[in-house]
């Protein structure tokens, strides 16, 4: 591929802010031989880093999957392939397209990688990557933020005050132009189909079904909220057990007044009601490794 490259890093995701000062020296080592345009900037500045590349064949984006669900919604029906590095802390898209955890492998994808067509998802003016979610998660996610240290070492004592305050709500949604009533103390929803198998729970088997699945959690104590999570983490979440309703849509309205907070890819924005989530099919080319299996 003989086009400059344009790579933008955020220099807060997960293993770009560990690397530190050695960020800019490990990211042109993995691009080596490669023409590249390289600008490390703030997660605050992505949105304008990337519009300013919008357009260009190939576009590498380093960061978590909050910083690929930024990227994206630029990219979003444009002629650019995203190239994901992962960058972030958990990077579940980067693993879910292929894509290898070493940077300097990753970065060979500009090469001999292939583009292929994803879904993105939306709720609202938000577009993302791999799930939004009301309820228990974002509430730990805002007692998690008031720490310092390490997000794994804040998220003990974030857990154990979210579930200790947790109440389960109603909430009215439209799925589908199908009005439903739950009372939950988690909604979720993802882009296309996650799996609840053993070895495989929040995976996806393709990220091209043109869907959004809805998980609403069952009404539970503390206590068993707790059991839910750690069957869920074993893989041995139970759909008649754990969940009160399991759908498919392509379209699903939170009904109601005022705001609420909504974690998109696992960072909690405030947004207005009613506010409607849906798929967007194909909207997206990636680059993945040359040899990975449609998505």
């Amino acid at each position: 591929m003989s086009q400059r490259i344009a790579v933008i890093v955020n220099t807060s995701g997960g293993t770009a802010l560990a690397l530190g000062d050695k960020l800019e020296a490990t990211v042109r080592e993995a691009f080596a031989g490669q023409d590249i345009d390289l600008r490390l900037v703030e997660g605050r500045d992505i949105s304008e880093a990337v519009k300013s590349v919008v357009g260009g064949p190939v576009v590498a984006i380093g960061g978590g999957d909050g910083t690929q669900g930024s990227a994206a919604a630029t990219f979003a029906n444009s002629d650019s392939a995203q190239l994901v590095l992962p960058l972030g802390t958990r990077n579940h898209l980067a693993k879910q397209l292929g894509i290898p955890a070493d940077l300097a492998e990753a970065a060979k994808v500009a090469l001999d990688g292939k583009t292929q067509a994803i879904d993105l998802a939306k709720g609202g003016d938000r577009v993302f990557v791999n799930n939004a979610s009301i309820g228990l998660y974002t509430r730990l996610v805002r007692e998690r933020d008031k720490r310092w240290g390490p997000k794994w070492l804040g998220t003990i004592p974030a857990a154990w005050i979210a579930l200790r305050t947790l109440r389960a709500k109603p909430m009215n949604l439209t799925i589908d132009g199908k009005a439903e009533r739950v009372v939950t103390p988690l909604l979720f929803i993802g882009n296309n189909r996650y799996s609840l198998d053993a070895g495989s729970v929040g995976q996806r088997v393709s990220l091209s079904e043109g869907v959004l699945s809805l998980f609403v959690v069952a009404r539970r104590s503390p206590l068993a909220l707790i059991g839910f999570a750690f069957r869920a983490l074993l893989g041995r979440a139970d759909d008649e057990r754990d969940f009160c309703a399991l759908a498919e849509a392509r379209e699903v309205v939170v009904e109601g007044r005022g705001a609420i907070d909504v974690a998109f890819d696992g960072e909690v924005e405030r947004m207005m009601l009613p506010l409607t989530f849906m798929i967007m099919p194909r909207a997206l080319k990636v680059l993945v490794p040359g040899d990975a299996p449609k998505p």
